[in-house]
This record gives structure tokens, C-alpha cells and sequence, in this order.
């Protein structure tokens, strides 16, 4: 077991990052300066100090330095000026080179031994010129990170068709792609519109809700199957997975066709249709290409963007 504590390096919506307290008495919301690859930089604690088990811990676990001075808050809210002064510079200079890119954030490391700025294309940039002209201009040491544009709405912030804060602003730190089978699984319809987010990719919900679904559906009867229930035989017309609840198409004694609702327990598979419903028929060739389209998109930014912070 390990005492750990939780940091994020950002001011909102950042990943948490597990550090030693190194015997320090720190508390929520504390600031502190850590240790990371990149070098010091600034955080808050968001997680009291714990124990874990050295399986939870992503090794090596890098120090907590100090609890912030008044002189590292200082620093810190200087840099934060610096960032949004950077920021419209670089705006400028991707306007002068005519590079397709959109700039999203401009940061200082801590101690200001580097300058990064993340932007989001749709393709590879070249931008050498770009970097030697910020180098020129600010004197210090300059990368540019592709990112994707999950990572853009993130910073921007918003509210999903949930009504909720969105997920990447208020838990979700990491993002794993998404694809259209989930959203197939999961029984939604396959309109572009109600199961991309703000970012305009699949909804990130898609893919963590997954597992959950497929735990449930295990011990569930698909679209089709043949089932015994307390009215007879009939077969699964629709499946509440989250709910366990599943509509059974029977036949009365005059031969006429009804539905009813059965908890999942109370009935039994005779004969399983292995094969999940697909909706791909229910679309056009233009609906299905732009799904498709969404999904590379998404595919292309998890293969190209980069963390937003190393340590």
C-alpha cells in the first residue's frame, strides 16, 4: 500500500494525476508545485491523501515539491496572463502562414522553460516556420500538440442533450473511441444528431455505458429469440436491456397477435438469436456515410492527438 494524493494540473475539467505526499499535510484544494516529466508545474488537490495498492498506482509515482507559496500563486496567475497573451499571438501567425489548424489553448510550463500550444486539424500540419517564428518571439523553448476536438469542447465547456454538465468537463479524463456498433447495441436510433455530442463526435457515454450492456446482455434473450413465458411461447420483440425487461410477440387462442411486457427472470430461452439487430437497413447510403464519416474522424483524432499533460 502507498499514500497517494490526487492533483490536477489544470484549472478545470484537467485528468487527476496520482502523487506522494512525500510526509506533506495537505488537504482538498490545496495548491502545490509537483514534479512531473515536463518539469514543476502548479495544481490543486481534488483527492485527500489515501492509500492504494500498488496495482491501482501508475509507477514511478512522482513527489509532491511543496505546498504552494504566496510567491508560486503569484507565478502562477502571471502565467495565466502570459497564456492568454501567447494565445492571440499565435492566432495571428497561423493566420500569416495560411495553416489550416485551429488553435485551442496557449500554456507556460510553471517555470516557464516551455511554451506549448494545442490546436485541432483535420489533417497533419506542417508548421517548422510557425515554431521558429514563436521562438523568435517569445524566447523559450516551443511545441505544438495536435489534439483532438473532444479535448477542444473540454476546455470550452457546455451542457450535453442530457441537460447535464457534459461528461468531459465534470469526470471523464480520458477518452477511448467510440463506434457506431455500441450505439447499434445499446438499441439507439442511428441518427447522427441524437447520438453525437457537442464536438461532434459519438457521445462519449456510448462507449463507458458499453460495459454495462454487455454484463446485461449476457444473461439476456436478443431480438428474436424464442422464449417460454406464464401466457405460452413467443418470440422477443424488444429488449430494455438497463431495465431487464423484455416484449414478447404471442398468439392468443384465436390466432391474433399481441405484445406484453415480462422482467427477464421470468421467462425462458427455448432458442436464442445470436444475431443482434442491426438498423443499418433503416438508413440511406447518405445517413450511413455520414456515420461512418464520424466514426474515422474519431478514429483520427485518438490516433493523432496527443495527453494533455505528461507526467
Amino acid at each position: 500500500m502507498k499514500n497517494i494524493v490526487g492533483i490536477r494540473l489544470r484549472e478545470e475539467g484537467g485528468k487527476i494525476y496520482f502523487f506522494d505526499p512525500d510526509n506533506l499535510e495537505l488537504k482538498k484544494n490545496d495548491h502545490v508545485v509537483v514534479d512531473t516529466q515536463l518539469g514543476p508545474e502548479y495544481g490543486t488537490v481534488v483527492i485527500s491523501k489515501r492509500e492504494l495498492s500498488d496495482e491501482q498506482i501508475v509507477h514511478p509515482l512522482k513527489k509532491v515539491v511543496r505546498i504552494a507559496t504566496e510567491q508560486d500563486d503569484k507565478k502562477q496567475e502571471d502565467n495565466l496572463k502570459k497564456n492568454k497573451k501567447a494565445f492571440q499571438i499565435c492566432k495571428e501567425k497561423i493566420t500569416a502562414h495560411k495553416l489550416d489548424m485551429t488553435l485551442v489553448e496557449a500554456r507556460y510550463l510553471f517555470d516557464r522553460s516551455k511554451l506549448m500550444f494545442y490546436f485541432t486539424a483535420e489533417e497533419r500540419i506542417d508548421f517548422r516556420d510557425l515554431v521558429k517564428d514563436l521562438a523568435a518571439i517569445f524566447k523559450t523553448r516551443i511545441e505544438l500538440r495536435q489534439i483532438g476536438v473532444r479535448d477542444q469542447v473540454k476546455r470550452l465547456g457546455g451542457n450535453g442533450p442530457c441537460g447535464r454538465e457534459l461528461c468531459c468537463c465534470s469526470f471523464l479524463s480520458d477518452f477511448d473511441t467510440v463506434s457506431i456498433k455500441m450505439a447499434k447495441e445499446q438499441n439507439l436510433s442511428l441518427n447522427a444528431s441524437k447520438i453525437t455530442g457537442l464536438c461532434g463526435r459519438l457521445m462519449c457515454c456510448l462507449r463507458y455505458e458499453q460495459n454495462v450492456y454487455d454484463d446485461k446482455m449476457k444473461k439476456l434473450p436478443h431480438v428474436g429469440a424464442i422464449v417460454k413465458t406464464e401466457d405460452g411461447e413467443g418470440t422477443v420483440d424488444q429488449v430494455e436491456v438497463l431495465k431487464e425487461i423484455i416484449k414478447v410477440k404471442l398468439q392468443d387462442e384465436n390466432e391474433n397477435f399481441y405484445f406484453k411486457k415480462f422482467n427477464a427472470s421470468d421467462v425462458k430461452i427455448i432458442k436464442d438469436n445470436k444475431r443482434k439487430a442491426s438498423s443499418d437497413e433503416e438508413l440511406s447510403a447518405e445517413e450511413l456515410a455520414e456515420l461512418k464519416r464520424i466514426e474515422a474522424m474519431d478514429n483520427y483524432d485518438n490516433k493523432n492527438r496527443t495527453k494533455d499533460d505528461d507526467v
